[in-house]
């Protein structure tokens, strides 16, 4: 993986290098090995892998709560481990799993509690928390206490308090897991709103139409390597096929394959079929548009691959690759990167 660039934007996380392996009865476990991404303020990184390879691990020492054996974390260029008070003023996580607000409290009390515990005075907290209430559709909840909200507005809450510090950077773990979809809904919107806003967001999720949704860039782990990295739109751009399907309003003429004799198409149903556009130079596409009209047609689909086809296909990939010895390179993905990697 290439170094990190030495100028960074104020904002910017940077995971470089982080191994971690635990000690278990039957030996080690290596649960992350030598990781390294970067998210830019204003981008959302969807971190995503197998359950197993390593990315609550991974998550936890981005936010400082486990030391890694190697590596670092660093925020617009300033080590967690070297300043880590400074640097988790910086950070805010909403981790799966974990009792971050205190349910017996109303939701008010919960935040004004951590906006003080980040060293906001306390109408500053109480500004704040009204602020961010606002913003999750949950002014009307405030008096509440946690215990009797529904889990997607519980997790509403607990992302206010991951919110209440104003941070440059903010971890997500599974944040609309198990929630309806208005509430999931509510979830994402504001994630883009803070990414909008100039806020790097590092999520993971299995939920990977949310993860393509949200995500301006992809990283993909698996037996705690990364193996794959790029923009969200390049990485799905290299794992679709270079075919298209038009389909017809209605059924086609028995002539229809004489009709695209010598063109790389073929029937695939009553109304539809397929284009090779594998060695298309921009205009097989309009020949047997040409040769079908003028008969009516519904519509004309270019296969796109999504999230869930590329995991499926990365993590096939490299099964046989990432095992013991030295790890296998990263897929890195980028606008110039053509064709299907070897």
């Amino acid at each position: 993986m290439p170094m990190m660039s030495e100028r960074v934007a104020a904002g910017t996380l940077e995971v470089e290098g982080v191994s971690k392996v635990f000690k278990t009865r039957t030996g080690p476990i290596s649960a992350v090995d030598r990781v390294s991404f970067r998210v830019a303020p204003g981008e959302v990184l969807a971190f995503l892998g197998p359950n197993g390879a390593g990315k609550t691990t991974t998550i936890k020492m981005t936010a400082g709560l486990v030391r890694p054996d190697a590596g670092d974390v660093r925020v617009g260029g300033v080590s967690l481990f070297a300043r880590h008070d400074a640097v988790t003023a910086q950070l805010g996580a909403v981790l799966e799993g974990s009792r971050n607000l205190y349910w017996r409290l109303t939701v008010r009390e919960n935040l004004e509690y951590w906006g003080t515990m980040r060293r906001l005075s306390i109408r500053g907290a109480r500004q704040r928390a009204d602020e961010l209430l606002a913003l999750v559709g949950l002014a009307d909840r405030a008096r509440n206490t946690v215990q009797t909200l529904s889990r997607g507005m519980q997790q509403k809450v607990a992302l206010c308090q991951a919110l209440m510090h104003r941070p440059a950077v903010l971890l997500l773990d599974e944040p609309t897991l198990g929630l309806d979809f208005e509430s999931g809904a509510g979830i994402k919107r504001v994630v883009r709103q803070l990414a909008g806003e100039g806020t790097a967001v590092l999520l993971t999720t299995h939920q990977l139409d949310v993860a393509q949704e949200l995500s301006d860039r992809v990283a993909m782990i698996r037996k705690g390597r990364l193996v794959l990295e790029g923009s969200t739109a390049d990485v799905l751009a290299r794992y679709s096929q270079p075919r298209a399907t038009i389909v017809a309003a209605t059924p086609w003429p028995a002539d229809v394959a004489a009709r695209l004799a010598g063109l790389p198409a073929a029937v695939t149903g009553d109304d539809s079929l397929s284009v090779d556009l594998a060695d298309d130079r921009g205009s097989t596409l309009y020949q047997v548009l040409a040769r079908l009209n003028p008969h009516p047609l519904l519509k004309i689909e270019r296969h796109q691959a999504d999230l869930a086809q590329v995991f499926q296909e990365v993590m096939g990939e490299v099964a046989g690759e990432v095992g013991g010895g030295a790890p296998a390179a990263p897929i890195a993905v980028s606008a110039q990167a053509g064709g299907m990697p070897s």
